[in-house]
C-alpha cells in the first residue's frame, strides 16, 4: 500500500486521458496557461501552492512521482541520473527554448507527437522511467527507457 497521494494519483490516472503534468517553479506562468488552455493538460503548478514554492528539486521529483505526473521544468539539474534516477520517475521533461513563444511551439509538438500519439495507444505516461531533454530540434523520439 502506498501513500494517500500515490493511491489517489493511480485512481485519477485511470479516469483521464489528458496528460498529467507537475510544473515546477521555473515554468513561466504563460506556459502554464498555454498547457492548460490550449493543450488541455491537467497541470499541477508548484507556484499555486505556497508550501512548495521554495521546496528543493528532490522534493518536486518525489512529489511528481508520487502523484504520477510528468515533471516539466526548465531546470537541467533533473538530468543528473545519480541524483534523480529515471527508474524512480513517472517522467521528466526538460524544455529548452529561447522564449515563451518558442516554448509554446515546442510543447505543441510534444503534445502531438508524444502525449497524444501515446495516449492513442493507451499510454498516459509516455515518459514513465524516462527523461527527455527537448529542444526546438526535437523530432519525436523520447529515446529508450533507462533503468
Amino acid at each position: 500500500m502506498g501513500s494517500l497521494s500515490s493511491e489517489l494519483a493511480a485512481l485519477a490516472e485511470r479516469h483521464t486521458d489528458r496528460p498529467r503534468i507537475y510544473a515546477d517553479a521555473n515554468v513561466p506562468a504563460g506556459i502554464v496557461s498555454f498547457m492548460r488552455a490550449r493543450l488541455k493538460w491537467d497541470v499541477f503548478v508548484v507556484m499555486e501552492h505556497g508550501e512548495l514554492r521554495r521546496a528543493p528539486d528532490d522534493e518536486h521529483f518525489r512529489r511528481a512521482r508520487d502523484m504520477r505526473r510528468t515533471l516539466v521544468s526548465l531546470d537541467h539539474d533533473y538530468l543528473d541520473d545519480r541524483r534523480f534516477p529515471p527508474s524512480q520517475t513517472a517522467g521528466v521533461l526538460i524544455l529548452n527554448a529561447p522564449d515563451e513563444r518558442q516554448l509554446a511551439r515546442l510543447l505543441a509538438r510534444l503534445d502531438r507527437r508524444l502525449f497524444k500519439a501515446r495516449a492513442a495507444d493507451g499510454v498516459l505516461l509516455p515518459l514513465d522511467r524516462r527523461k527527455l531533454d527537448a529542444n526546438l530540434d526535437w523530432t519525436g523520439d523520447p529515446g529508450p527507457a533507462r533503468r
